[in-house]
């Protein structure tokens, strides 16, 4: 089975970003076909710096990399590196149906947090469906909010296959298992846009400042808390054991515990999990030509696909 998933590089990779699709990406490309990209095409509707935008794209890649993404075992690109993605997202336009788009909620929902309202913007999900269909992909992992844009890709791929034949193979979206809302340093969804991220390989003394940071009530350490309502348990029982998660909540809800101690076990925490990855984001920032490496043969192996859908596409839309 061929899963595709994709990550835009906006910066800093944070435990939001790892529960929420990184995680599953490493467990998925133990048992199927994974392809993972670096969606930095998607990224020019929001980012207009070139000079972070290659940043962002590079840590994208040294941070999958460290967190076990094997190139072994699926493909990993950077997807402007396929010239064939922006081919194919011109020949779909053609049968997309104007009405399809107007109904996606992303291009309100982006629009409505003052995100230009671009052509780029308003034609995202069939660069998506590009995406996802240039490589002949079956199963595509998302969250529940994101379902729409499968939905989209199965219109625009049938309406082109009623047009010029049965050539595109037709998604179908897979709904993650819901994490509970991931809280951010101030409580709310952790986002880089409300700027309350906990960044995975932050240096030591950042990432002890950001998890001391995290808002909490007044309540003093004598008195019994209730550990489902404060924040620094929530993120703690998502890395914790249930018998480390049931310790820490029995010490809130006995009392004589305080905020500032369960912070602390949660920066050890923290620091215990993702040593390993830490450990090895530091040996492939240390050999620069490995990145690159990897970055040329993802694209080789990811082209190779790409380049015969898109000839078979060609030849059917005459083309050639």
């Amino acid at each position: 089975m061929r899963i595709l998933s994709g990550i835009q590089p906006s910066g800093k990779l944070h435990i939001g970003n790892y529960l929420g699709m990184i995680k599953s990406m490493v467990e998925y490309q133990e048992k199927d076909e994974l392809f993972c990209f670096i969606a930095n095409m998607h990224g020019l509707t929001t980012l207009f710096d070139g000079s972070q935008m290659r940043e962002n794209i590079n840590e994208a890649l040294i941070g999958l990399l460290a967190l076990g993404i094997d190139t072994e075992k699926s493909i990993l690109w950077v997807q402007s590196d396929i010239a064939e993605v922006a081919e194919l997202t011109w020949y779909l336009g053609t049968v997309t149906p104007m009405g399809l788009l107007q109904r996606c909620h992303s291009y309100k929902d982006k629009v409505a947090r003052n995100i230009p309202a671009s052509s780029g913007l308003f034609t995202y999900p069939v660069l998506m469906a590009a995406d996802i269909l240039l490589y002949s992909s079956n199963i595509i992992p998302v969250g529940q909010d994101q379902k729409q844009h499968v939905e989209v890709t199965r219109d625009i791929a049938i309406k082109f296959n009623a047009v010029y034949g049965d050539i595109l193979t037709i998604p179908e979206a897979e709904i993650q298992e819901e994490i509970a809302v991931i809280p951010g340093t101030d409580g709310q969804k952790m986002s880089k846009s409300y700027n309350n991220t906990i960044e995975i390989f932050a240096p030591e003394k950042e990432l002890r400042r950001k998890i001391m940071s995290i808002v909490t009530d007044s309540a003093s350490v004598e008195e019994p808390k209730d550990p489902d309502a404060n924040n620094v348990f929530l993120l703690y029982k998502l890395f914790a054991s249930l018998e480390d998660t049931d310790a820490m909540a029995e010490k809130f809800r006995r009392g004589g515990y305080g905020y500032g101690e369960a912070k602390k076990e949660l920066f050890n925490l923290l620091m215990d999990y993702f040593g390993p990855y830490r450990k090895k984001r530091e040996e492939i920032v240390a050999d620069p030509s490995y990145v690159e490496e990897v970055r040329k043969k993802g694209a080789e192996k990811a082209r190779n696909i790409a380049s015969e859908l898109i000839g078979k596409v060609r030849k059917a839309i005459g083309m050639i």
